[in-house]
């Protein structure tokens, strides 16, 4: 394959803008106190965007692809969207003088495909909703979760590798990067094939039916990051990497000792996982049917995250009685602050999640979403939490960039207020 003159022309332009970025020493310094957030040592607030409606965001061009060729195009939109975050939604984002060569890497799955009724309301947003038909129903349904078989493809991957390094040359530096970890979430993921109201009566009707399904799924994970972890395709994700549904996993507690980079372990790296589904279940039923499944996966981690966009503020004695290597917790906008608080106290990084709907309000008030965050912020503060601020699952800006841009721009002043 050979780069066209012009794709290449505007990749490398693309680059060295980044490379320009990466180079200010404003990077080392929040790369820095991402490190200390996560050694629970104060520090500001952190606060990051993620899960962006990037069909919404396209101001003066900025997101427009201008490349012809589907790889140059394909790394183009990475650089464009990197470069426009930094511009609009910048707050603590980390930027380092590297682009990725992901690993070419097939993976069979796990046998079952999602089949469901599907409604949406803008045909270029990739977020609607779902009615889910169920595929699993009775104990011979079990055997359709399959145990995924991993190959990896050395020659392709090289080759992408090396187109890149020609492209970049002499501006930054392209890194072959496997897998930085893996977003765990089997109940999520099983609830698409077993159906929300059947699960739920299940639990409670059929409870060992309900373990033997979810056992199976884990175990099934669990093959599939042996298989990783034994090819050598594994990646840290100790640096600028999101880990679960929280910031970057800036730390020096990984690798662990006996760290190999040809062959990178579970143990090197974040963990994660999370049982949204399970939002109104009870503590017990919570520890019961997940977190004592998700448990044998964040054994296998240096560090682990737990939680997504389930409230876990009365759940807090349940993981720590589980998960040793917990470190961060998520609690997003339906939580009880007061008593999420509490509950975390200075053990674990307190991961925040405000209410993304301010941003979809048919008036937007930038002063709406600064109460939220003063609020948190302050109680907090009184007790001595490590805190980060995530804002994510951004659905709709109602095509009104400039609202994550104000939200930024405020979040940054007012973490800044509460250091």
């Amino acid at each position: 394959m050979e780069i066209n003159k012009n794709d290449k022309s505007i990749l490398r332009e693309l680059a060295s803008q980044l490379a320009d970025i990466a180079s200010l020493p404003i990077q080392k310094e929040k790369a820095q106190m991402w490190k200390r957030l996560n050694k629970l040592e104060d520090v500001k607030p952190m606060v990051w965007i993620d899960e962006i409606p990037w069909h919404e965001m396209n101001v003066d061009d900025e997101l427009t692809l201008k490349c012809e060729d589907e790889f140059c195009r394909k790394i183009e939109q990475r650089l464009r969207q990197t470069l426009y975050q930094w511009k609009h939604l910048r707050v603590d984002m980390v930027i380092e003088p590297k682009v990725y060569c992901p690993k070419v890497i097939y993976d069979s799955g796990f046998g079952i495909s999602e089949e469901s009724d599907i409604v949406g309301i803008d045909p270029r947003n990739p977020v609607v909703s779902r009615h889910f038909h169920p595929q699993i129903k009775d104990e011979e349904d079990i055997e359709k979760i399959k145990f995924p078989v991993v190959t990896y493809d050395k020659d392709a991957t090289e080759k992408n590798y090396q187109l890149m390094c020609e492209i970049f040359d002499g501006i930054l530096l392209v890194e072959k990067i496997g897998a930085p970890g893996f977003w765990f979430a089997p109940w999520d993921q099983l609830v698409t094939w077993w159906g929300v109201e059947e699960l739920m009566i299940d639990l409670v009707e059929r409870p060992d039916f309900v373990h033997k399904v979810i056992s199976r799924l884990v175990d099934a994970h669990l093959h599939r990051l042996d298989q990783y972890e034994s090819l050598g395709l594994l990646s840290l994700n100790n640096g600028p990497v999101r880990v679960g549904s929280g910031g970057y996993g800036y730390t020096d507690e990984l690798p662990k000792p006996g760290f190999d980079p040809e062959h990178v372990r579970a143990i090197d790296l974040w963990g994660c996982a999370t049982a949204q589904i399970f939002v109104a279940v009870s503590p017990e039923m919570h520890e019961e049917f997940a977190v004592k499944h998700e448990k044998r996966w964040l054994d296998r981690f240096g560090l682990s995250y737990y939680g997504c966009c389930e409230p876990l503020h009365r759940k807090m004695d349940m993981l720590r009685r589980n998960i040793p290597n917990l470190r961060k917790v998520s609690m997003n906008y339906r939580v009880n602050v007061d008593e999420a608080i509490e509950a975390v106290g200075r053990d674990y990084v307190f991961s925040y999640k405000p209410n993304p709907a301010v941003l979809a309000e048919a008036v937007w008030s930038v002063d709406k979403a600064r109460k939220e965050l003063e609020y948190v912020l302050k109680r907090a503060k009184e007790r001595g939490c490590v805190v980060e601020i995530i804002m994510k699952d951004i659905s709709t800006v109602n095509y009104e960039p400039h609202r994550l841009w104000e939200w930024a721009r405020m979040a940054s002043e007012i973490t800044e207020e509460y250091s």
